[in-house]
């Protein structure tokens, strides 16, 4: 039978154990070994079988353990030695409280939106990188002292838990979570009632949320949740699963996040005098609806207009994408956004914020359609990529947004993502490589004293590892595709602890290429079972439930991976999670990435692999692209210019058997005379010197802090200041320059050589032009002159600007240094000009010269 209704009874601690119920709700247990060793130390088995989650150990613990453990001296000296560093960590001054000191002004709080994160598997609110990097940028922010609010949704069901069929088909499977059994706590007004946030729905109704929190060390992360017996059936729903439902349901998990988000943010720092926040990070599109909540309050309570609202928000918002690609973003039909936002269907959710300007913030160029990630732009003052190759492809990607500027003056600038190392660094080698060292650059001089031989053995230790989980795991995964243990003796043998290790684990989208190792079985077969250098291969990753190509790809490689002959050397182990990637990236040598590029906007799994001492070999997408060396791994070479995707895929899957058959194998099976891979080991110590600290995301932090936090912080003072006085002055600013900026003109340009003769590469230019403002002042604009190469159809790239000065006659002049020999070229041009703004391409306004 089953039950009606799920609770959970969680443990009644004795007294003198009450420490270890902060211990075990504080999510720093996570990524702080003494506190995970204390609690396995209650019970090794328990702590075993719960999978390291001291919640669920201590509600499985025999009640009799715990009262033993109650009167032992020794066990209650290590808790109150943990609880005090734990106390500790959370209120020494820390790296941001130093930053402070300096004078700098830095946001008192900021705040911090994701759709998922990823901070441990014992609370399931993720599905892959994008929640496991929220989750990352928490921890480093708490170890930082950077004093973040994280916010985001609850799902009652999480993320789908994944089997395999007979067949080698995912099935999907959603276990139904209970807050009370997560490492959450209810917040709760003073009467003891829960703390709702309420946002206003079509036709009266409203969504009512409760709001959970869970501790990351220092950073409380705010999560919503709608499973309310006082909600209509479909608004309790809304925050039933993780990326599921139509169109209808995912605004309403968006609208929950951005505006339910916000109003949870300004509840808590109420109840618990936080500071509230000044800057609002959003992290992909998802909750870009928080922007038009800011717009409300500041019309209410501060009595702006839309547009002076706007610039305030502006300034103090950053919006960080992740999308490679347009059909990765969010969109939403128009009518469904003037459903939930039109007068008279939801008065009550953004009073104030009219209708036709909120279209319009979302506003693209398929005029039904609602883009997410223009109205994450178009609210955000700063906006970034997720590594230097993705800022550049997210410039050209959005361009749009700025016509008339060139791409590389896009507003989109760059953070390279990270991974925290203190959560994925094996045990073993984080002795070696603490994120302390490795953020102040100490690299591997700690390990100088480590041999060759010392490390070699830390990672065959690593690799055993992972040989039994992965027999383990398989065993588990047979068992669920309805096989008996008399029929299992073989996964036994599965993989070789000597073998060359390759690890391939993620998403499923199609562009990501899980079969591309497939291209061509026969190489493939050849390389698994080769005599004298043999590769076994580990496959992981979750296809969306929605995605039959990815299903499809999975398939394909589960159906090889039965084959008897090579199913000792290549597994497809599946509900891949955070406990499973740690195996993974720890035990592989080498981390396999092949997508098509440049739709990898960073990808994280290997950073991780190589904090651990792990290779990569990856096509050169994403953060690889920018950090590969030729020493600390190999890059796949891409087939640039052929654009049959079969044929392309071809040759980077030949290319892939050759890099592995010729130089990856041969250099992990050249032994010294010690037995050591004497080459492998060099790279491993290259990589873990060079990338160690570049892939931390405390690295990826304090370029938020310093590159947009500070600023934004900055800037949101400068418009606030005086009633707002600055933002007052900037959307009037705007207005002044919407009604003149059609009628400004640029007219008789011309170029003369100083001094006469032919231009110089190095020599002088003057150029001159003539301009009509149309009646704006002079030091409303900025007149530039822009000299660089010229492409066949006369497009300026490399160029340099120069600012023009007026002249008597009433033109505009500039002296111009060439910086190029070749076909040049140059134009005017009139760009916006005001200290409160971030930089000229902010308006996204400009006026070029026609001749």
């Amino acid at each position: 039978m089953r039950a009606v209704h799920r609770f959970t009874v969680r443990a009644h601690l004795p007294e003198a154990l009450s420490a270890l119920g902060t211990l075990a709700t504080n999510l720093r247990w996570t990524w702080h070994p003494p506190t995970q060793d204390l609690f396995a130390s209650v019970d090794p088995e328990v702590w075993a079988a719960v999978g390291g989650d001291p919640l669920r150990l201590l509600a499985e613990v025999p009640a009799g353990r715990l009262s033993r453990l109650a009167k032992d001296e020794d066990f209650l000296a290590r808790t109150r030695a943990v609880d005090d560093d734990l106390r500790r960590y959370l209120t020494v001054p820390r790296w941001y409280q130093q930053r402070q000191d300096e004078g700098g002004l830095l946001p008192a709080s900021v705040a911090y939106f994701s759709m998922e994160f990823g901070v441990t598997e014992a609370l399931p609110n993720y599905s892959g990188g994008l929640g496991v990097l929220a989750g990352d940028h928490l921890k480093s922010a708490s170890d930082l002292g950077v004093p973040m609010i994280g916010v985001g949704l609850l799902y009652r069901s999480g993320y789908f838990r994944q089997a395999l069929s007979s067949e080698g088909w995912q099935v999907e499977h959603y276990p139904v979570l209970d807050p009370r059994g997560l490492p959450l706590e209810m917040l709760t007004e003073p009467s003891g009632e829960p703390l709702l946030v309420r946002v206003g729905m079509p036709a009266g109704r409203t969504l009512r949320a409760r709001i959970w929190k869970a501790q990351v060390g220092r950073v409380p992360l705010l999560l919503l949740d709608t499973d309310l017996p006082d909600n209509d059936d479909d608004l309790r729903g809304t925050t039933d699963r993780l990326y599921g439902g139509d169109a209808d349901h995912r605004i309403r998990q968006e609208i929950l996040a951005g505006v339910g988000g916000m109003r949870a943010v300004r509840a808590y720092c109420a109840l618990t005098g936080h500071p509230q926040p000044e800057v609002f990070h959003t992290n992909e599109g998802h909750a870009g609806f928080l922007g038009l909540e800011r717009i409300r309050e500041l019309h209410q309570d501060h009595g702006l207009q839309f547009d002076e609202a706007v610039v305030a928000v502006r300034a103090g918002t950053v919006f960080t994408t992740h999308t490679p690609v347009p059909a990765g973003i969010d969109r939403f039909p128009v009518d469904l956004v003037r459903h939930y936002f039109g007068e008279g269907t939801a008065r009550d959710l953004v009073p104030g914020v009219p209708t036709n300007r909120v279209l319009a913030l979302g506003a693209e160029d398929n005029p039904g359609m609602f883009n997410m990630a223009h109205m994450g732009l178009r609210l955000a003052q700063r906006a970034n990529g997720v590594s230097e190759l993705h800022g550049g492809v997210s410039r050209k990607m959005f361009r749009g947004l700025w016509p008339g500027f060139g791409t590389e003056e896009i507003p989109i600038g760059s953070v390279t993502n990270g991974v925290h190392g203190p959560t994925w660094s094996a045990r073993e080698l984080g002795k070696l490589l603490g994120e302390s060292e490795m953020d102040s650059g100490a690299g591997l001089r700690g390990m100088e004293p480590v041999s060759d031989s010392l490390l070699w053995e830390l990672r065959c230790s690593l690799r055993q590892r992972l040989v039994d989980e992965v027999r383990r795991r398989l065993r588990h995964a047979w068992r669920q595709r309805g096989a008996s243990d008399l029929e299992l003796g073989w996964c036994d043998s599965v993989f070789d602890p000597d073998v060359l290790t390759i690890g391939f684990a993620r998403r499923v989208p199609t562009y990501k290429r899980v079969t591309l190792m497939l291209r061509d079985t026969e190489r493939l077969r050849a390389l698994l079972l080769d005599a004298e250098r043999p590769v076994q291969v580990v496959v992981a990753g979750k296809s969306h439930p929605a995605d039959e190509g990815g299903k499809v790809m999975i398939q394909k490689i589960v159906q090889f991976a039965d084959q008897a002959d090579v199913r000792h050397r290549i597994v497809f182990l599946p509900d891949y999670d955070m406990s499973l990637a740690r195996y993974l990236v720890s035990g592989c040598d080498v981390w396999l990435n092949n997508p098509v590029r440049p739709l990898e906007a960073c990808g994280t799994s290997g950073m991780k692999a190589a904090l651990n001492g792990g290779l990569n070999l990856s096509v050169r997408d994403g953060w690889w692209d920018e950090m590969f060396d030729g020493h600390n791994g190999w890059a796949i070479p891409n087939a640039d210019g052929v654009t049959d995707p079969n044929r392309r895929d071809d040759l980077e899957a030949a290319a892939l058997y050759e890099l592995i058959s010729t130089q990856v194998a041969p250099t992990f099976y050249e032994r010294n005379t010690d037995g050591v891979p004497g080459k492998w080991m060099s790279m491993v110590r290259h990589t873990l010197a060079t990338l160690g600290p570049r892939v931390q995301s405390s690295r990826m932090v304090r370029e938020y802090v310093d590159h947009h936090y500070a600023p934004a912080a900055r800037s949101a003072k400068a418009v606030a200041t005086a009633d707002y006085q600055g933002a007052k002055e900037i959307a009037d600013y705007r207005a002044r320059l919407s009604a003149a900026w059609t009628w400004v003109k640029i007219s008789d340009t011309e170029m003369s050589v100083q001094g006469g003769g032919t231009p110089l590469l190095g020599g002088q230019v003057v150029v001159r032009a003539q301009v009509d403002l149309a009646g704006l002042d002079p030091s409303d604009v900025d007149v530039e002159v822009v000299v660089g190469r010229v492409d066949d159809s006369d497009v300026l790239h490399d160029f340099v600007r120069e600012s023009m000065h007026p002249t008597e006659a009433g033109g505009y002049e500039a002296t111009v240094t060439l910086p190029h020999a070749g076909p040049a070229g140059y134009t005017v041009r009139v760009l916006p000009k005001h200290p409160l703004l971030s930089g000229p391409a902010e308006l996204g306004k400009v006026v070029l010269a026609t001749s």
